[in-house]
Order: C-alpha cells, then structure tokens, then sequence
C-alpha cells in the first residue's frame, strides 16, 4: 500500500479502466455522428419524391456535407488544441444534433441543402479532438485509432438498413431524426462522465494557432509531406468504392442487386475487423511496413474487380479491398508519431483537411472513367493507385534507410 492506504494495483487499474471509458464513449459518439451522415443516402428517393427535384440537386446538398465535413477539419484541430478535446467533442454533437434535426424537419430543399453543410460541419468537428484526446491517454496508438473508428464503419453497416426499414413505414423524416436521437444519448454520457483534461496551448492566441507560418511548417516536414500524400491517395480510392462498389457489381459482375448489397456490407465488415487489427500491428512491426501490406491487399482486390467475373471472385476481391480501406488508421497513427502534443490537434487538423479534399475527388473520376471507358479501367485505376502508395513507401523505406548508413 503507499501512504493513502490504496494498494498500487487498485490505483492502476481504476487508471484502466477510465481509459476505457473514455475510449468506449468516443466509439459510441463516433457512430452516431456517422450514423446521422450516411442515413440520408437510403432516403434519397423519398427525398426526391418530397422535394420534387432531381437526382443532381440532391447530389448537390450531399457535396456540400462533405466539403463541409473536410473544412471544418483544420479549425476543430486548432480549437482542440486552444480550448481542449472534450470542449469540441461536446459541441460537435450539439451541432449534430442540431443540424439532423434540421434535415429532418427542412420544409424545402433550400434549407434541406444547409441543414447538411451544417452536419458536416458537426461530423468535422468530432473527429480530430477525439483522436488527439485518445492519443494522449494511451501509448499503443495503432490499436487505439483502429478501435475508435470501428464506430463509423459499424455506422456504414447498420445506418442503412436501420433508416430504410424505419423510412419504409414511418417516412423519411422520423428516419433521420435517429441520428439525432443517438448523438443526443452520447452527449449525455460525455456530460456525465467529463473529467478536466487541460488543453495542450491554453495561453495561445487563435491568431497564433491560425498563423500561416505555423502552417507551412509543418507542411514543409518531409514525414508529413510523404504521408499526406499516401493518406490523398488512400481516402481517393476509400471514397470511391464506398460510392460505386454496388453498382460495379452489378454491372461488372452481373450480381443481383441483393447479393451486391451483400458484398457491400462485408466490404464495410471487413474493414471494421481489419480497423484495430492493422493499428496493433503497426504498433509491432511499424507503420510503413504494415501499409505495404494493406496495399498489396488492395492491389490485388482492386485488380480483381477489374477482372470481372463470378461471385467466386467477388468475395475475395471484396475482402482484399476492404483490408486495403483499414490502411486510413495506420496512416493516421504514421502522420501523429511526427507530431508533438502541442501541435497535434492543429497538424492532424491540416492534415485531414488536405487529403480529404483531395481525396474528395475520387467519385468523380472513377465515376467520369466508369461513363467513358468502363469499369474494368475504373478499378484498374483503383489499383494502380494502391499501388503508387506502396511504391511511395518503399522508396521512402530505402531512402530512410539510405540515410542511416
């Protein structure tokens, strides 16, 4: 026992089990706010029956979530680092919360159109404050970020089927009020459980903290020059099966739309599975060598789907390519090794921002190369990004290694 009475081993492990806490609530909080993004797809056609407008004004309102969604990376990291991670967690589920509630109950496409720049905006805003908090309350990174974000691929899983059983017999608008109900219960228990974690630059001005300079610097190291880059390329193709796997499928495959589904979930069920997995290896064997790994996966997945053929090389090119997808969480872990805790949240910010908005890129291209040359050329393209980031590893691996001798 030390001098309060209280045995070492008692301490330790109520340290543990407040880790865990913490983690479970950022995996809770992280579905909901997922779960609020990818419930409108399921209720498009209801939305374009109710608003009687086209397919291309919709697609509009859900360009504008995630470019809201990407933009709102840089100030939460900032803000994170300013006012402190659970300040930002909070509000980002307030905004959540409030903006669902404004899909739901948006009486023309207009404010429909705002309601989900303003989700994207919260669903932004979450992310980056829960990472660098995590980070600084456990050492195995890797496995910490995999875990967390096993929450919104679950969300990718369920949110579907959940809001169009619920739209099919109560109506679009009770269907999306779910993802409201969900963040407002993960409020909650942030609000019950909070505990003072002091911000890592409380004294700096935001002025200091948006500076340019700041910025440039950090864009000016090699490490994360390198891994931006790799992230760009990863996020570029992520997006792009997530948007057109399905119908690659059925028009590449010639499966049922059923059985396409199917293969679509597995392809999310993977990645949730690999998400921690991947993370705790890198933790063992490093990141480099782990992203070499995910990428000869989705080099061979990707150049697969671009075969064609049965449903006998459709699952294993689903899987591969799912495994590819879990890449984003050892990425992650490579670009926060570089930095400190005082600039962690305005880094990841900077780092997110950038690729997600080249990343955002993605579905238009492979849909555009879909249209003009088909989807044999379109999954090529896919793989042979895979590739050029494994390539892009490698020969950052021999120059490092260059470097040392």
């Amino acid at each position: 026992m030390d001098a309060s009475g209280i045995r070492p081993e008692t301490r330790f492990t109520e340290y543990w089990s407040e880790q865990y806490t913490l983690l479970s609530m950022c995996v809770g909080s992280y579905f909901a706010v997922r779960f609020a993004q990818v419930s409108i797809s399921p209720v498009v056609p209801l939305l374009l029956e109710s608003f009687a407008v086209s397919r291309g004004t919709i697609g509009l309102a859900l360009t504008g979530m995630w470019v809201g969604y990407a933009l709102a990376q840089l100030p939460s990291g900032v803000f994170a680092d300013r006012f402190g991670e659970r300040r930002l967690i909070l509000a980002a589920l307030v905004i959540t919360v409030g903006a669902t509630l404004g899909v739901a109950a948006s009486p023309s496409v207009l404010l429909f159109g705002a309601a989900t720049a303003a989700l994207g905006v919260g669903a932004g805003t979450y992310y980056n404050p829960a990472t660098a908090l995590l980070t600084r309350e456990f050492d195995g990174i890797g496995g910490v970020i995999g875990t967390h974000r096993i929450g919104g691929q679950l969300a990718g899983v369920i949110a579907p089927v959940v809001t169009a059983a619920v739209a099919v017999r109560y109506g679009w608008r009770p269907a999306l009020g779910l993802g409201a109900a969900l963040s407002v219960v993960v409020a909650a228990v942030f609000l019950w459980r909070r505990s003072s974690t002091a911000p890592s630059r409380p004294d700096a001005s935001l002025r200091e903290l948006f500076a340019s300079k700041t910025l440039l610097e950090l864009l000016a190291r090699s490490h994360v020059r390198n891994t931006t880059v790799m992230m760009a390329l990863v996020e570029f193709v992520g997006l792009a099966a997530m948007s057109f796997l399905p119908v690659l499928l059925v028009e590449h495959f010639e499966l049922s739309l059923g059985r396409a589904n199917l293969l679509f979930a597995v392809f999310f069920a993977v990645s949730a599975i690999s998400q921690p997995l991947g993370g705790r290896l890198s933790d063992r064997i490093g990141r480099d060598a782990t992203i070499g790994i995910q990428m000869t996966a989705g080099v061979l997945g990707y150049g697969a789907l671009a075969t064609g053929g049965t449903l006998t090389v459709a699952v294993p090119a689903v899987v591969l390519a799912g495994v590819a997808t879990s890449a984003t969480t050892v990425v992650q872990s490579r670009i926060l090794d570089e930095l400190s805790e005082t600039n962690r949240g305005t880094g990841f910010g900077l780092f997110r921002t950038t690729y997600l908005l080249i990343g955002a890129a993605g579905t238009t291209v492979v849909g555009v190369t879909a249209d003009a040359a088909g989807w044999a050329v379109a999954a090529g393209l896919l793989a042979a990004l895979l590739a050029a980031v494994l390539g892009f590893v490698l020969s950052v691996r021999y120059v490092d290694s260059a470097a040392r001798r």
